[in-house]
């Protein structure tokens, strides 16, 4: 017997929940990490959510995941971000307390059942036949597992950079190591090398923050967590703020250009597109007068600001100066400099669509390791990781979410099909049904998938039953709710509406702008949860749209019922592109909606895809 099921390679955000969903449905799990402390880190930005990425949160509290429940318990600030936009983009942002943060997951690792926790570095991922035997640490001991999940983040063969000083190292300079990364590509594995960065910390004490913008959170109630009831008060809750840079600053920066590590040659790994470093910025965005920065609190127990945007790899000398530019910052003191990562991770083209690589078997992978960015794609990936491990022990069906389902669909559906030459990070124009993938149904499309799987419990999928049932009861309700137009309280509630003697239904009225069920609830001396009302509204205002979305979603799903193989023979296929009979070779998509999505397969080759496949011809060799 092996000595553990499941062993999981990193403790930060992928192998937290990686390693608590395999430990919660019972499979004997080691979460491997260089030290306690490590776990739940927030080495870059101290916030949870934002745009799609929030919504990514929903989606593993739905399927019964930890983040949620973590972010929510250490928020220092709640925001509901693009509340003026439509509901498809509108998604929750928290400012954490990092230390808080990490020590709550800490203690949820370290007292779950099933869970061992660690402390060691993995020097060699080891598999006999092309299947994982298990994990060789650095004092040489071996540990035996039926499946490894690796969710190293930054931290293999990492190299910190300021300026032309390269010091190996994981985030702060940690324990690094290139053998684990080496041992991959013995077993075939190919790996390429990423670079992120961050900014510098500031003594909160230090800046102005009377030249600053202040930045409030949603005095309203919301939470990433349905189990979470209370949060900290709208009062208590700490303030962010905006400041932007100066001429000078970038007079200064673009000076010194050649000192930062991206421009004089030292970083070879490719930076992220949608977080440059403020020295990208100037150089690709040479147009911008000014470039806006957030500055963030990092911990009640720090007395330190994270200056969101302003990631560089400058030398400190450099970094002081341009630092003491920005409006509030002109005595400032920098408790942290900045600097660049650079890091080995997996080609994601070699995965499956359930996380398991294709080349080692029983080998998975999740988090920055198959390229991706940020906390949140992390932990999606990590609970994936976790839930499909167990359900490979288990001989069960592999959790694979489509693209009209969830965001983390999305976001593995892109790696599976077309690989990433960059940090990965998700946004809202990825999804294409981003209407089907809102903040306030997160629960209605992933839930009951949890509750299957194990990881919701019967009182809490009752209590979403309830909820279910309710808003259908509301929508039912608003139907049979009727209201004069010609009522003087009527035409208060809703001046403007034409004046007649007729009888309108609350259903009707709801689609009108500006009508809310509550609001018609309130008239008619009643009152429904509020987040119901809300969910209701949404559905009733755009049922058009969000029909529209289904029917499409169908199309996709059709296309991803046409099943290719990972063995499928394209030489037997005539009149494909050169460049798609080339990428349906390199990636070897399993089904025809994969195929359709990979960059360089264009429309004609499907057609011809799809005709080949009427023929027999491509059969399996």
């Amino acid at each position: 017997m092996s000595d553990f099921e499941i062993i999981v390679i990193g403790g930060g955000h992928a192998g937290i929940e990686a390693a608590l969903a395999a430990a919660r449905l019972g499979h004997r799990t080691a979460l491997l990490t260089l030290s306690i402390q490590n776990i739940g880190k927030m080495p870059c930005n101290p916030s949870v959510g934002g745009p799609a990425k929030g919504i990514v949160v929903r989606e593993i509290d739905a399927l019964g995941g930890q983040m949620p429940v973590t972010a929510d318990a250490t928020a220092l600030q709640f925001k509901m971000l693009n509340t003026a936009k439509g509901p498809g983009v509108r998604a929750l942002r928290v400012q954490s307390d990092k230390i808080a943060y990490g020590k709550m997951m800490q203690e949820v690792c370290l007292h779950t059942p099933h869970l061992t926790v660690i402390e060691g570095m993995a020097v060699e991922l080891c598999a006999q036949n092309g299947k994982v035997s298990g994990v060789r640490l650095k004092d040489d001991t071996f540990l035996s597992a039926d499946i490894v999940i690796l969710t190293t983040g930054t931290y293999m063969a990492g190299l910190n950079m300021i300026s032309s000083e390269v010091v190996p190292g994981g985030p702060d300079r940690e324990e690094t190591t290139a053998d684990l990364s080496a041992s991959l590509r013995q077993l075939g594995i190919r790996t390429f090398r990423l670079k992120t960065g961050t900014p510098p910390r500031v003594l909160t004490a230090s800046i102005d923050f009377s030249k600053t913008i202040p930045e409030p959170g949603t005095e309203k109630f919301a939470a990433f967590s349905e189990t979470t009831k209370s949060i900290r008060p709208f009062d208590q809750q700490v303030l962010c703020y905006q400041t932007w840079t100066t001429p000078e600053t970038h007079e200064i920066i673009l000076a010194n250009l050649k000192k930062s590590s991206m421009y004089s040659g030292v970083v070879k790994g490719v930076g992220p597109r949608y977080c440059p470093s403020i020295e990208d910025k100037l150089v690709r965005f040479s147009d911008k007068p000014r470039h806006l920065l957030f500055l963030e609190p990092e911990s009640l127990s720090m007395d330190t600001t994270y200056v969101q945007g302003f990631s560089t790899s400058l030398p400190r000398d450099v970094q002081e100066k341009m630092t003491h530019t920005l409006p509030g910052f002109e005595h400032c003191v920098i408790k942290k400099y900045a600097y660049a990562i650079e890091y080995d991770a997996v080609d994601p083209i070699q995965m499956k669509p359930d996380l398991e690589n294709r080349i080692v078997e029983n080998l998975f992978t999740a988090g920055q390791v198959n390229g991706t960015s940020g906390y949140e794609e992390a932990a999606g990936q990590g609970i994936l990781a976790g839930i499909n491990a167990c359900m490979k022990l288990e001989g069960r069906k592999p959790l694979i979410l489509k693209r009209d389902e969830a965001y983390i669909g999305v976001l593995i559906d892109d790696l599976t099909t077309k690989g990433t030459k960059e940090p990965y990070r998700l946004l809202t124009s990825r999804a294409e049904f981003r209407l089907l993938l809102r903040h306030d149904n997160a629960s209605a499309r992933l839930m009951e998938k949890g509750h299957e799987i194990g990881l919701i419990s019967e009182e809490r999928w009752a209590g979403h039953c309830e909820k279910m049932e309710k808003l259908k009861d509301l929508k039912d309700h608003l139907k049979e709710l009727k209201f004069r137009l010609d009522d003087p309280s009527v035409q208060e509630a809703f001046a403007g509406f034409p004046c007649e003697h007729r009888s309108v239904s609350g259903y009707d009225l709801v689609h009108q702008p500006g009508v809310t069920s509550s609001s018609l609830l309130k008239l008619a001396g009643e009152e429904m949860d509020e987040a119901i009302c809300e969910n209701c509204d949404i559905e009733l205002k755009y049922a058009g749209y969000i029909e529209k979305a289904k029917r499409e979603a169908v199309k996709l799903r059709e296309m991803d019922d046409i099943e290719l193989g990972s063995t499928f023979n394209y030489d037997e296929v005539e009149h494909l592109s050169i460049e798609g009979r080339q990428k349906l070779m390199q990636y070897r998509p399993l089904t025809m909606g994969q195929a359709s999505r990979i960059s360089g397969v264009n429309p004609a080759d499907i057609a011809v895809l799809a005709i080949a496949l009427k023929q027999g011809k491509g059969r399996r060799i």
